[in-house]
């Protein structure tokens, strides 16, 4: 989830946690298809932790900008990082600033917070890059809120797609078309956004390269969904891979500080993975704190 963690004695409480957005839950929250986590799961989950009692939550609270790493370490006995992947990655072509380019991750968050569906601005043409989860819930949407034409264009071949078969056969089944072995080269329109082209890709000894053929596909609304980055990590911490580095158990380059979930090195990005994580620190950080 998009937020961070703090155990401390001092201020007699067992947990804060100071979160970045306005309701705690992170990607469970914001971050996945509404069609996959109806009925307002996500909260429902919150309030069942809750319920352990011990735990203050801040929402709002954002590292980097209303929170120092510096002044967390001095106030708080233990610091947990979960703080996900909140940067997006550039498609590198050109044309891409054009209206109607959007990020994908934003698109399912506003889906999820949405009171009125019909409202959500849907184009007729819809283009979705990217291979994974996200691309398949952006697609997916797209096309159950109305779009006429959903396509998804990934880079490589089906079996190289971080999306399962089965979310592949699920997009296939609601009428998304997928382009294997294809990347985007330009975006082009007046102002906003008419078309993509793509060229098409081989792999040369594992290497990803240009065919020199392209085909163009029809858009009036894109969506990016090729990767999320890490974002507003202080320097202090050491950085590996494009996440933050940390041991078995979670532990960063600065004492005191852990980290766990999509920010760090260590494990696949799943959700599971990240409760994992979260445990295992949450067992080094009471080990560690005991000791004194």
């Amino acid at each position: 989830g998009q937020f961070v963690v703090f155990a401390s004695v001092e201020n007699g409480h067992d947990v804060v946690m100071f979160d970045a957005r306005s309701k705690s839950g992170g990607l469970n929250e914001y971050g996945i298809a509404s069609y996959k986590a109806p009925d307002g799961f996500a909260q429902k989950e919150v309030d069942w932790l809750m319920q352990i009692g011990g735990i203050t939550v801040v929402n709002g609270k954002k590292l980097g900008a209303e929170l120092s790493l510096e002044g967390l370490k001095s106030e708080y006995d233990a610091v947990f990082l979960a703080i996900g992947l909140a940067g997006v990655n550039a498609l590198r072509a050109e044309g891409e600033d054009k209206d109607g380019v959007l990020d994908a991750v934003d698109f399912i968050s506003e889906l999820r917070q949405a009171e009125d569906l019909s409202k959500l601005p849907i184009g007729r043409n819809v283009v979705v890059i990217g291979g994974g989860m996200t691309a398949v819930d952006a697609a997916v949407q797209a096309k159950l809120l109305g779009a006429q034409n959903v396509s998804m264009v990934y880079r490589r071949g089906r079996a190289r797609m971080s999306a399962s078969e089965y979310e592949q056969d699920l997009a296939a089944s609601k009428g998304v078309q997928i382009f294997y072995n294809a990347a985007p080269v330009a975006v082009y329109g007046n102002g906003s956004v008419t078309e993509v082209e793509f060229e098409y890709t081989a792999e040369d000894g594992g290497t990803l390269k240009g065919t020199g053929e392209t085909f163009r596909l029809p858009a009036d609304q894109v969506f990016k969904a090729i990767g999320q980055a890490l974002d507003g990590v202080p320097d202090e911490i050491e950085i590996t891979g494009g996440k933050i580095a940390v041991d078995a158990v979670g532990r960063t380059s600065v004492p005191g500080i852990w980290a766990g979930g999509d920010c760090a090195t260590g494990g696949e990005d799943l959700t599971v993975t990240a409760v994992a994580e979260g445990r295992d620190a949450a067992e080094d950080i009471h080990a560690k704190l005991m000791e004194g």
